[in-house]
């Protein structure tokens, strides 16, 4: 009850629903665009819902940015990866199985850990978004980044069923059209907060690696499988609209 709102990564709400999964399927988006036609979509909107029956309700999605995957050498096939040890979201099933799709060993760690782990070598590489990666400084413990664009980090923003209940009509019709404006306002300016620490990134000596559209279709082949390994746990509905945004 001490606490109203809330805004947590997609990928934590495993315990709650599956289907949150669909965030986490790689290539499944293939910018960022398209990951915001989608919680736009009906289908999007529809899973904002899918744990009021456990007393939870998403107002909106905010997203964070595509990720991008790093190590301590070049990445630019999926078999560069191989018998690396990567550090993945504690919480994602999807994530893991990504990473041993690429013949790489994944790390579940809590975020806050992984300067040190890629620090002392425990893990090798990472993925992320461009403003995490430049906010907690990967790129000083990193050989470089790889613009794969292949897994969107979003978080749920959210309340409680018992706290809308508690309102009034009045008030909780101001109160959605309030959380509407924060979560569109978050979105839009997700580009240029992107463009703005990618920049800091070169600035600050390191090395991004571009794929050339032939390169990128070997990584979207080789990761297209873990979606089959998830699509009865997500739905196979729900996937194919994600894909189709």
């Amino acid at each position: 009850d001490e606490v109203q709102l809330l805004a947590r990564s997609l990928s934590k709400f495993g315990n709650y629903t599956k289907k949150y999964g669909v965030f986490d399927l790689p290539f499944v988006f293939s910018n960022i665009d398209a990951a915001k036609n989608f919680i736009e979509s009906k289908t999007g909107k529809d899973l904002l819902l899918d744990m009021k029956d456990e007393g939870l309700v998403g107002l909106g999605y905010w997203l964070n940015g595509m990720k991008y995957f790093s190590a301590n050498r070049p990445l630019l096939k999926p078999e560069d990866a191989n018998g690396l040890t990567f550090r993945v979201q504690q919480a994602s099933s999807v994530s893991k199985a990504m990473i041993s799709t690429m013949g790489a060993k994944p790390k579940p760690l809590p975020f806050v850990k992984t300067y040190d782990a890629l620090e002392n070598g425990d893990v090798d590489g990472q993925d992320n978004t461009w403003s995490n990666i430049y906010t907690k400084r990967f790129y000083k413990v990193q050989d470089g980044f790889t613009e794969t664009n292949h897994q969107l980090l979003a978080y749920l923003f959210m309340t409680s069923t018992k706290f809308l209940d508690s309102l009034d009509e009045d008030t909780r019709k101001k109160f959605i059209e309030i959380a509407n404006q924060i979560t569109l306002a978050t979105n839009n300016s997700i580009k240029q907060q992107d463009a703005l620490n990618r920049q800091k990134i070169l600035d600050a000596g390191s090395t991004i690696r571009t794929l050339t559209p032939a390169q990128r279709e070997v990584w979207v082949k080789q990761m297209k499988p873990v979606w089959g390994k998830f699509e009865a746990e997500i739905g196979k509905d729900i996937i194919d609209a994600a894909a189709g945004s």
